[in-house]
């Protein structure tokens, strides 16, 4: 070999160690096409609750970068809000956003994850329950033995709700019976137990069917929601605190076989934007509750009455009925009771020796004083 060659051999290793160098230099850019997954909520475009379902979406959108796209339409966009889980089941939307209440028909049981006094426990412990106590797989099971095609993840947990909107505020028990009432999930077979007519209708039908007299009270969630759905302008009275509904969260839905086709990566995008979301949401009601709980109260005339302890009693009364029968119906509900029940009594235990009484730290800095002059 002469000297001539081996320098030749060398610029050429040279020449090809710079192409390396400056291919490596160059960044890496994802040629992945977008997925776009077509979702519909079961609100109307106007309510928080589909602003909570776009904020989810964006949530992951962002987080995807590109190879994620959710598109949110809202309730009856494709099909009516009820009939949300079997379409997204059967892949005529890729998913939605709901309450897992609104499945009710399908199998009594998954309205505990939605109604009632849930053994205490405020919506955050229900969520505690569902994710570290079992009610993951519950949920999953009954989808299962429904045949739903569904991936289901739940989240945001809800303030207490109120008990309703009243034309006249009720002070007893007995005020109830006989009232056309608006409600859904398990809570129809309580206020029936109470005596009430009930009519479970969807959000967007309350308040004209409260204005044409069809309900005497109805209730659907919150401040927020209440006001831009117009139950200040057909009823005056909102009774504050109820059992019916103290511990509800949203529901996500996907359809199984879009979401299995996801990768690794992008399933993990969705379970971390599912926990974002959730704390996103908690502190977003809570801003957003409470203004909208002083403008109805300042300049919409609207009254607010705390509910009698009374008609909390009959609450969990008519409740131990409705569902020590159904639980020696349904098998599944029995299983879901005991699941929530062995939770509820250690967690439930732990958050009342431990939480302190907010009020009284309000009541030191804001509620007036006595003998002092009212401006």
């Amino acid at each position: 070999m002469t000297e001539k060659t081996t320098t030749t051999g060398r610029r050429k290793l040279l020449k090809g160690a710079a192409v390396g160098a400056g291919a490596l230099s160059v960044p890496m850019i994802s040629t992945a096409q977008t997925t776009t997954l077509r979702f519909q909520s079961t609100w109307p475009a106007k309510d928080i609750f589909h602003e909570f379902a776009q904020d989810y979406a964006k949530k992951i959108n962002d987080m995807a970068g590109g190879r994620l796209k959710i598109e949110v339409l809202p309730a009856g966009a494709v099909v009516p809000a009820f009939q949300l889980l079997d379409a997204v089941a059967k892949g005529t939307l890729d998913g939605g956003h709901g309450v897992v209440a609104y499945w009710y028909g399908k199998n009594q049981a998954v309205a505990l994850w939605g109604s009632g006094p849930a053994f205490g426990m405020d919506a955050n412990m229900v969520l505690a329950w569902h994710n570290y106590g079992g009610g993951k797989e519950l949920l999953d099971e009954i989808y299962k033995t429904l045949n739903l095609d569904v991936v289901s993840k739940l989240y945001g947990p809800m303030p207490t709700q109120p008990l309703g909107w009243f034309k006249k505020p009720v002070a007893k028990v007995e005020d109830l019976k006989g009232l056309k009432f608006r409600t859904v999930g398990l809570a129809v077979d309580v206020f029936t137990e109470m005596g009430v007519a009930v009519n479970p209708l969807p959000g967007g039908e309350i308040v004209p069917a409260l204005d044409r007299g069809l309900l005497d009270a109805a209730e659907f969630n919150n401040a927020s929601s209440d006001r831009v759905l117009g139950f200040p302008d057909v009823a005056k009275n909102c009774m504050l605190q109820s059992f019916h509904q103290s511990s509800e969260q949203f529901e996500v839905l996907f359809n199984k076989t879009k979401y299995d086709a996801l990768p690794a990566e992008l399933k993990a995008i969705i379970d971390y934007a599912t926990q974002a979301a959730s704390a996103d949401m908690s502190w977003k009601a809570a801003d957003r509750y409470a203004k909208d709980y002083a403008e109805m109260a300042s300049k919409q005339g609207v009254k607010f009455y705390k509910t009698p302890d009374a008609i909390l009693r009959a609450q969990l009364a008519a409740w131990d009925k409705v569902t020590a029968k159904k639980a020696a119906e349904n098998p599944m509900f029995k299983k879901v009771m005991e699941s929530m029940r062995a939770f509820a009594q250690r967690s439930g235990r732990w958050q009342n020796d431990t939480t302190i009484d907010y009020r009284m730290a309000w009541n030191h800095y804001f509620a007036p004083k006595k003998g002092a002059k009212q401006g």
